[in-house]
């Protein structure tokens, strides 16, 4: 990379189960706040943010949203129908180009206004997937399923990646306090099998932001920045019956590009208990390495800003001085089609 590029600052929202009345602008707003707050600064040089028009239920439902930043007097902004962690990319490559030095961006959803299932077939191929009538979730067992067949792993095993999640994210004053899951015979039902519903993450509303900076900027905005050593994303073939779900190639792909070695921290966004287990083989991670201390995806789930957030918990373990060397991940698309791996190093050099 030609320069230092780091995240200064992440804030987000007390992620919400359930509809609380407010506007998608009205849940941004404080976010944008506190991380001007945080840097001090009003204005960055580049601005860009992930949403999704589908939970709003109107085109270009994000130009609202602006007006918690501020357009005027103009600024130079865009937009990722994706999770705000792909905004979090085009942001960094715009900080490459050397004519800016601080990038706002942030993501925001509003998953209880709408039938999260039937939105997210709205990523299926229209003429050969989506007329299945097949749900994010069914989708999701499939692949379950036959990681469980290829792997030799149990529902037991499942079942402790949701049980370590929920009991991490009970420690996060920003995750959904979900009770572990304890064997009743609610537990028991399964949602679509082999999934119970501990295994599935939760319809969550919420927004999150992080500030990129550049160089000596970086070192101005933040005490400990968290330089990004590498950042890589890849993605598969769109139809899930024409490759290996019971892997992840695109993850292993980008984390060999982005650098991740040595992690000592990782923030996967796992949005179901099988593919923690599928992208930690992926990316190399052993024992030795922290996953999910925030609690996941598994403990809130902000559909469009959950990613972002994985990049956000990642880097707050090196301004806080406990980790110095850390992993934020982030997926779209059914059964992990796209993914994205940003490496985060306390040091320039990683």
């Amino acid at each position: 990379m030609s320069r230092d590029i780091a995240v200064v600052a992440f804030a987000q929202t007390r992620h919400s189960g359930e509809d609380l009345g407010l506007a998608e602008i009205e849940m941004l707003a404080p976010v944008i706040t506190e991380i001007k707050e945080k840097t001090g600064r009003r204005r960055f040089g580049f601005t860009c943010s992930g949403s999704c028009d589908y939970l709003a239920g109107a085109p270009f439902a994000f130009v609202s949203a602006l007006d918690t930043v501020g357009a005027w007097p103009p600024i130079s902004e865009s937009h990722v129908e994706m999770d705000g962690a792909w905004a979090l990319y085009e942001a960094w490559v715009k900080l490459l180009h050397g004519d800016i030095d601080t990038a706002l961006v942030y993501g925001f959803g509003k998953s209880t206004q709408g039938h999260l299932r039937a939105i997210l077939t709205q990523q299926l191929d229209p003429y050969t997937v989506a007329p299945l009538g097949i749900d994010a979730v069914s989708l999701a067992a499939l692949q379950a399923r036959a990681y469980l067949e290829r792997s030799g792993a149990k529902e037991d095993d499942l079942r402790a990646v949701a049980a370590r999640s929920r009991a991490a994210g009970r420690g996060n004053p920003f995750a959904l306090h979900l009770p572990d899951p304890d064997g009743s015979a609610a537990d028991h039902d399964y949602d679509v099998a082999p999934l119970h519903p501990y295994d599935v993450a939760p319809v969550t509303d919420g927004a999150a932001a992080i500030v990129l900076a550049a160089g000596d900027t970086a070192r101005e905005l933040c005490e400990r920045p968290a330089w990004i050593t590498g950042i890589d994303h890849r993605t598969e073939a769109h139809a899930p019956g024409v490759r290996d779900l019971t892997r992840s190639e695109s993850a292993r792909l980008a984390g060999e590009k982005a650098g991740a070695d040595g992690i000592e921290v990782a923030e996967l966004h796992a949005q179901y208990t099988h593919e923690e287990l599928i992208l930690r083989e992926a990316l190399g991670l052993g024992d030795d390495v922290t996953v999910n201390p925030s609690g996941g995806a598994l403990s809130a789930n902000p559909m469009m800003a959950a990613g972002l957030i994985r990049i956000g918990e990642a880097a707050a373990r090196i301004h806080d001085g406990t980790a110095s060397r850390t992993l934020g991940h982030a997926s779209s698309g059914p059964c992990l089609q796209q993914n994205l791996v940003c490496v985060l190093s306390g040091e320039k050099n990683g």
